[in-house]
């Protein structure tokens, strides 16, 4: 576990310096991105949403709107619910792609993925999702156009993949027996992979509100203290941008950041001072 301790004088200040860190996670030399995150916590997305999100997007081009649906396991489904919606608010040409862990590099589908001006991944499992990019052609290529000024957004799944340790969705402790949320705030118990790394510092959890998450916030937080862990809930999102981060949408987004040691009572997590920070549509965090 890292035990390093971070003081910081605001959750907005925290997520605000964690999310300068945003850039290609494959090479330390690479230029700033020109892109958005559009991270969108599940549920049912309003419309209000879905133009939020589209028109973050450098589409104006004649750039098309590609959909990984890997995360699913009824992916055409997924594609044609999210597909109506899109064409509900623009005339962009959407491609759906579902790829696998065998992906060539010279797989012709790659071109469609680095031309996109929005790159929207489905919900499903994380796991799932990110078993099928891997650290290969499709995980390089989200990079690129998103260093090249294209968004790419993701809701439930597609959000938790965003992030650099991504919550499995798993305990590892007492019944393993996958739970909406956790029923214990226990030392150890929470699972993280590799995520896409497109953020750096920050933890995301989705359908936060809606599920009442907070205890896998707080496991998540306990395993990364020096992480800015951000609960984003059902029909909002987070966007991050060049120039900071806006949240949208109807609900909130919880942000929790340890200002003080976090310890272990025995199994039981413990802590004196974890700040707690709630914003909604229009808060705004500069970077």
């Amino acid at each position: 576990m890292n035990t390093r301790t971070h003081y910081r004088s605001t959750g907005a200040m925290a997520l605000a310096m964690a999310l300068q860190f945003t850039f290609m996670a494959t090479s330390a030399h690479a230029q700033q991105p020109r892109g958005t995150l559009f991270i969108i916590g599940g549920g049912a997305r309003p419309q209000s949403l879905v133009q939020r999100m589209v028109a973050t997007a450098p589409l104006a081009q004649g750039r098309p709107i590609v959909v990984l649906t890997m995360a699913s396991e009824i992916p055409q489904e997924s594609f044609d619910g999210i597909r109506e919606e899109l064409q509900a608010v623009c005339d962009a040409a959407v491609y759906h792609l579902h790829f696998s862990g065998t992906t060539a590099p010279t797989d012709p589908r790659l071109d469609t993925l680095l031309q996109a001006g929005l790159i929207y991944m489905t919900g499903g499992d994380q796991n799932r999702l990110m078993e099928a990019i891997g650290s290969g052609p499709v995980y390089r290529a989200i990079h690129q156009a998103y260093r090249q000024g294209a968004t790419v957004a993701g809701t439930s799944a597609g959000a938790a993949v965003m992030c650099e340790h991504m919550i499995t969705g798993r305990q590892l402790q007492g019944d393993t027996t996958y739970q909406a949320t956790f029923d214990k705030v226990w030392q150890g118990n929470i699972e993280f992979a590799p995520g896409l790394g497109l953020v750096k510092g920050v933890i995301i959890d989705q359908h936060f509100i809606k599920r009442s998450r907070y205890n896998r916030l707080i496991s998540a937080l306990a395993a990364y203290p020096d992480q800015t862990c951000v609960g984003i809930d059902e029909g909002t999102a987070l966007v991050i941008h060049p120039g900071g981060a806006t949240v949208a949408g109807i609900a909130q987004v919880v942000v929790m950041t340890a200002i003080e040691p976090i310890g272990a009572d025995g199994s039981l997590i413990t802590a004196e001072h974890i700040r707690l920070g709630l914003y909604a549509e229009g808060s705004h965090l500069p970077l």
